[in-house]
């Protein structure tokens, strides 16, 4: 590893804990709005979101894919389905992943 690459490391090392620490540190003496704490509850579906749809819509990491043999798409969508329909995780997790290893398998 070049000097550079230590340094650059270290950097986003300090930076991260320094956001990290004022944030507990100072954390019991800051008071959001209630406007903001409900709007905060919404982030980590925000962020679930921005992790999970590109995975869906693009698997190969280079075209956007929305055809039927798109397994990705098909296993999310369903996963979408059950969680709406029963509100289980459970039943999320096994019907997704059963759905998209089947579909999988059909399409060879």
């Amino acid at each position: 590893m070049t000097p550079y690459e230590v340094i650059l490391i270290a950097g986003m090392a300090a930076i991260t804990f320094a956001i990290r620490y004022t944030l507990f540190a100072a954390g019991h003496r800051v008071r959001f709005s209630p406007w903001v704490t409900q709007a905060l509850n919404y982030v980590p579906v925000a962020v679930l979101t921005a992790i999970v749809a590109p995975a869906m819509l693009m698997p190969d990491g280079e075209r956007l894919n929305l055809a039927v043999d798109n397994a990705y798409l098909i296993g999310g969508a369903v996963a979408i389905m059950l969680a709406a329909r029963w509100h289980n995780l459970m039943v999320t997790i096994i019907g997704a992943m059963l759905c998209f290893f089947v579909w999988r398998w059909w399409l060879g």
